[in-house]
């Protein structure tokens, strides 16, 4: 009978083996990277300095932005983004009833990005550390910037290409802002650090392939802006998630406009246009409600017929220049 009784001892045993070598696994052999005791010196309050946690950059109010368990999630999701982004958009994503689509948005969104708006992200020349975007970020949560200008750029391979089975070219495409220690230990040949020439690069390439720049927030990464992607249609998780009912993207403030004296109805911005906005006529037509202001029909327009203004009605943009200087 004794065998009976030690029958617990030994499960225990097996779930503290497993739970070290998960742990030496994520930590990739230490005991513990330094990034990751910044992040969860941090988590506990204990830290306020910058490039401490997943995202690489300080904590939006003060040192305690929702204790362990927030740290642990904001560890999961930096160390397992691949794992984390594909569990959510092929198992959780289909299954979410309307107010929990609603709640996952509110803690997990973006923001559109025209492409000068998202080169004077990487651009900026001043540090910023606002906590009052509401009218910028319309969330209830995970809406705070805070950057040290001229911020640095971590290139990631993007999880939303990566569980493609024939994703869109090149992959290495996701900008984590801020220091992004967190980023390079923990994801070493998945990603590097870039020069400000570089990143601008990449943006103004995957504005000519009809991408779509958008800054993410999340709250277990800070409550803040942590990252530009650069989205297409096909691969990316977020708009998959959009078309699937999640409110998670919000307009960068912009509507496209069009030029029909100019205007030769080709069908290449309704092509292009990630949001399905664009409709042909005699010339192309803007849907107010679906355009979402990222530009990419402008990029794509070879008759300069398609332009962005500026409409309250779809928000304030997220223009770091102007938001540090307020």
């Amino acid at each position: 009978m004794l065998w009976i009784l030690l029958v617990p001892v030994f499960l225990l045993a097996a779930l503290l083996i497993a739970l070290i070598t998960l742990w030496l696994v994520g930590e990739r052999g230490h005991l513990m990277l330094p990034s990751t005791r910044a992040a969860f010196g941090r988590g506990r309050g204990r830290s306020r300095s910058t490039g401490g946690g997943p995202s690489g950059a300080s904590s939006g109010r003060d040192g305690k932005r929702g204790g362990l368990g927030t740290a642990l999630h904001g560890y999961v999701y930096g160390r397992w983004p691949y794992q984390y982004i594909r569990v959510a958009i092929r198992w959780l994503l289909p299954s979410m009833k309307p107010e929990q689509k609603r709640w996952w948005a509110d803690r997990y969104h973006g923001k559109v990005l025209t492409n000068e708006l998202a080169r004077r992200v990487i651009t900026l020349d001043h540090d910023i550390k606002r906590t009052d975007l509401e009218r910028i970020i319309p969330y209830p949560m995970a809406r705070d910037i805070v950057l040290k200008g001229p911020p640095n750029v971590v290139l990631l391979d993007c999880p939303c290409r990566a569980m493609r089975e024939n994703p869109c070219k090149p992959t290495d495409v996701c900008m984590i802002v801020g220091k992004g220690d967190f980023v390079l230990e923990h994801q070493p040949h998945r990603s590097r650090r870039i020069s400000q020439g570089e990143a601008l690069e990449v943006l103004q390439a995957e504005h000519e392939r009809g991408h779509v720049h958008t800054a993410y927030f999340k709250d277990a990464m800070d409550n803040r802006f942590y990252a530009i992607c650069n989205c297409c249609s096909c691969c990316c998780g977020g708009l998959e998630a959009m078309r699937r009912g999640v409110p998670m993207v919000a307009s960068s403030g912009y509507v496209a406009q069009v030029d029909e004296e100019a205007c030769a109805a080709c069908g290449d911005c309704e092509t292009a246009c990630p949001f399905d906005a664009v409709t042909l006529d005699d010339t192309a037509v803007v849907s107010w409600e679906k355009c979402m202001g990222c530009g990419v029909c402008e990029g794509q327009c070879d008759n300069d017929a398609m332009h962005l203004v500026l409409d309250e009605g779809k928000g304030l943009p997220m223009d770091v220049q102007a938001i540090g200087v307020q």
